[in-house]
């Protein structure tokens, strides 16, 4: 039999929501602070993926100015009911609006409303649930009001989908499976054999995080947790185990009548450390007693399943290399907050990517001349050709892995053909390592094997050659950097300059695994 393997989404794809509309499979990840936000996937085997775009993709539907490191777009739910899809979602932090919204379109692909935001929708990780009475209800989570720190409730209220507003009475459904527990969080509800199930994260996003669930005869409760809670989680298997930190799923039913979740995991390498941040998985259920059973006969996510009973459906995969050669950035590619003007072309030099020089650095809470993707593999090869002539000493423009705005190692071009390699731990810079090349085009790299990372340069014709010595690339994961996503790898220009009068020219892209 056929098999599939796991993550079905690599790279930093947290808090999947998934929805089907006949045949077809929409599926929506958390963003954090970059710009366009909410990437949605199509499937038709709930294997093979394929970006289709963002949900929110226009300054006006996503203010991200001075968003934190790890702030913005939280756990994103997609619905499909009647023929609209629906996308609610939290905005954390932000400086401007912030809350709980919801977005919709009939094409996931099209064009998708303004946001409508709802102040009286309290906490975040929303959920929609359209119930076959005829009626919508919304759920959250929020903290306990006088709790103890983490301590949390699921609430319910009814939603008017024409409206798009909370209606009703408000009613508290839960407050988790464990004494004691901490962070329930990203509930969903759901409808089978016409009881009430509703699915919940608890324990955090790290270690100890779980997937429980509690079932009711009516929609408003009462809600008994199950006795097999929690039904998955892979923190009593210890740090050393593959996958970890697995939780926070949504359900989907096939169109033949099998059932499975998306949920977020972990993959750690080099001890407790994942540098790709939280991934999207996917895991087959079935159903005993009125309750599901996630990955039966092992009751943990595997690295590999039988595919699913659906015609397989791949799409054509893009190369490892971007040769800048369209019109518009490829939709992978992501910025870092909302950007407030076009500092980008793929049209003054065709087969190049032009990043204007400007004065915001990733250093700060700002949006820099900057286009990242996220790393997909733990062994990986990533570097950029650029053309770039410098002005002055605050000039740069090369590669980074970032994770944070204090966490990141920038490999970069400057004044006098200077390339440096910086390391920024705890917000502090350290020059690791600096070389100069000759004219015309340079080449620049990143290549990893586990966590000890290398930089590497070369000009036009020359053979690659190690700048410095390797480096431990620990210093990008969550355990060292904290907050929520994972390295995003960068092409990136920055200097004291005016506006628009100086540039760098990208003329290629790649990230692969070493192992292609």
């Amino acid at each position: 039999m056929a098999q599939f393997e796991n993550p079905v989404l690599p790279g930093s794809h947290p808090d999947p929501s998934v929805c089907r509309a006949g045949s077809d499979y929409y599926l929506v990840t958390s963003t954090f602070e970059y710009f366009p936000g909410l990437p949605i996937h199509h499937s038709r085997d709930l294997v093979h993926w394929r970006l289709l775009g963002h949900v929110l993709d226009r300054p006006s539907q996503l203010p991200l100015h001075g968003v934190r490191a790890s702030g913005g777009l939280y756990a994103p739910t997609i619905r499909h009911h009647e023929g609209v899809f629906y996308v609610v979602c939290t905005l954390v932090g932000g400086t401007g609006k912030s809350g709980n919204f919801v977005v919709t379109a009939t094409d996931p692909a099209g064009e998708w409303s303004e946001p409508r935001w709802l102040p009286e929708a309290d906490g975040f990780d929303p959920s929609l649930f359209f119930d076959d009475t005829g009626r919508a209800w919304w759920t959250g989570t929020r903290e306990v009001p006088g709790g103890t720190a983490g301590q949390t409730e699921v609430w319910l209220r009814e939603f008017d989908a024409e409206r798009l507003e909370l209606i009703g009475d408000e009613h508290v459904l839960w407050t988790g499976a464990l004494r004691d527990s901490v962070w329930l969080e990203a509930p969903h509800l759901y409808k089978v054999d016409g009881r009430y199930l509703l699915l919940c994260a608890e324990g955090g996003t790290d270690f100890e995080h779980s997937v429980v669930v509690a079932t009711a005869d009516d929609v408003t409760g009462p809600y008994r947790g199950s006795p097999l809670n929690p039904l998955l989680t892979h923190r009593h298997l210890g740090r050393d185990h593959p996958i970890a930190a697995v939780g926070h799923a949504d359900l989907v039913c096939t169109q033949e009548d099998q059932w499975f979740a998306v949920l977020l995991a972990t993959r750690p390498y080099g001890g407790y450390y994942y540098n790709l941040g939280r991934e999207t998985f996917l895991v087959p259920v079935s159903w005993e007693a009125g309750g599901p059973v996630f990955s039966p006969g092992t009751g943990r996510v595997e690295a590999r399943y039988e595919v699913p009973a659906l015609p397989a459906h791949p799409w054509p995969e893009a190369g490892p290399t971007d040769d800048f050669d369209g019109p518009v950035l490829d939709p992978a590619w992501l910025f870092l907050r909302t950007p407030d003007e076009v500092f980008w072309s793929l049209t003054d030099r065709p087969g190049h990517l032009r990043l204007q020089v400007r004065p915001e650095s990733i250093t700060d809470l700002v949006t820099p001349s900057l286009v990242v993707r996220p790393q997909r593999h733990q062994d990986f090869h990533a570097s950029c050709e650029v053309e770039f002539e410098a002005a002055g000493p605050t000039e740069w423009a090369g590669l980074v892995l970032l994770q944070n705005n204090d966490h990141h190692v920038r490999l970069l071009l400057g004044a006098g053909r200077e390339v440096v390699l910086v390391r920024r731990t705890v917000g502090h810079d350290e020059l690791l390592a600096t070389t100069r090349l000759p004219e015309g085009v340079v080449r620049l790299c990143f290549e990893a094997t586990g966590q000890e990372t290398r930089a590497l340069v070369a000009g036009a014709a020359e053979e690659w050659r190690l700048l410095g010595e390797p480096f431990d690339g620990r210093v990008l994961s969550t355990q060292a950097a904290g907050g929520f996503t994972g390295v995003h790898i960068g092409l990136y220009v920055t200097g004291d300059v005016v506006p628009g009068s100086s540039w760098a020219d990208f003329g290629s892209f790649t990230h692969r695994s070493l192992d292609d």
